[in-house]
């Protein structure tokens, strides 16, 4: 089977199209690769939230649209990995981070950066274990 024939591009209109030449994610076998999601609105493509926890909420909110489109869901994401554009938003983010995830919460990565696309204070990406069919 030819490399392409193995991964499947994930697409919805329920998180914001991407601002780039990437794919929201991308299936492979059992696994979602989802790309960072920063806090834009799906329908108008504008940023969301002045504050790390409004943007935060977004960002989690258009990650659970992509994982559901590709049969998985924030229950079943195994690694997260959180850009923060500083390092004192740490715990306000994890305060909304926290109200996402239960039980066994996914291991994580959190790495500040000099700047995200448009000016977002947050931007999360994910892997997540496929635990539905898609057509």
């Amino acid at each position: 089977m030819e490399h392409t024939q193995q991964l499947t591009p994930i697409h919805t209109s329920l998180a914001p199209a991407a601002i780039g030449p990437y794919s929201q994610a991308i299936r492979c076998g059992q696994f979602v690769y989802t790309s960072g999601q920063i806090p834009l609105d799906p329908e108008s493509g504008e940023m969301v939230g002045n504050d790390v926890q409004a943007q935060t909420h977004r960002v989690l909110q258009n990650l659970q649209a992509v994982l559901s489109s590709a049969g998985a869901s924030l229950s079943s994401v195994v690694k997260t990995t959180v850009f923060l554009s500083t390092m004192s938003d740490f715990q306000a983010m994890n305060a909304v981070y926290a109200t996402y995830f239960s039980g066994v919460t996914p291991a994580r990565s959190t790495i500040a950066v000099a700047e995200l696309p448009r000016k977002a204070l947050v931007e999360i990406e994910c892997v997540a274990l496929v635990t539905t069919p898609t057509p």
